[in-house]
């Protein structure tokens, strides 16, 4: 494992430990996938989900995946052999995640530092099609930039 993704490792598996203990945690935003509801460089602040229940749809939670966390936006919730399961998708992606279970949504998303309360963005449903459209344009600008 090279130093990089062993650092991102160390930070996921702490981020998720405080969670664990009911800590609220302070994560910068990197990528596209929520855009433009999330920008890159966001600083956004996470509560363990077990504070309120369990999410719902239109929720922005974290979830624990191998390599880091992630931050979707819960499109649906469904049960499968009697087991609920929760699709997620990024706000500017073009598929939804597979199902994930309960054990693997480690968070919800309830601020944004610099904002009192949740920007309206936040709540109202994504046009993933605009969206991603708007994310190509900027990858487009920033490669002629350079």
């Amino acid at each position: 494992m090279n130093k990089k993704y062993k650092n991102i490792s160390e930070i996921k598996n702490m981020s998720v430990a405080l969670l664990g203990e009911g800590k609220t945690i302070r994560i910068k935003a990197h990528g596209y996938s929520m855009y433009p509801t999330i920008k890159p460089g966001t600083v956004i602040l996470i509560e363990p989900v077990r504070k309120k229940g369990p999410p719902g749809v239109s929720e922005i939670v974290a979830i624990k995946k191998e390599k880091g966390i992630i931050v979707h936006r819960i499109v649906k919730v469904i049960s499968e052999e009697g087991v609920r399961k929760y699709i997620a998708r990024g706000d500017s992606n073009s598929h939804p995640d597979p199902p994930v279970t309960a054990d693997v949504i480690v968070g919800r998303v309830t601020g944004v530092e610099g904002f009192s309360t949740l920007p309206e963005n936040f709540k109202r449903k994504p046009h993933y099609f605009l969206n991603r459209l708007k994310v190509i344009w900027l990858q487009i600008c920033n490669k002629l930039r350079r």
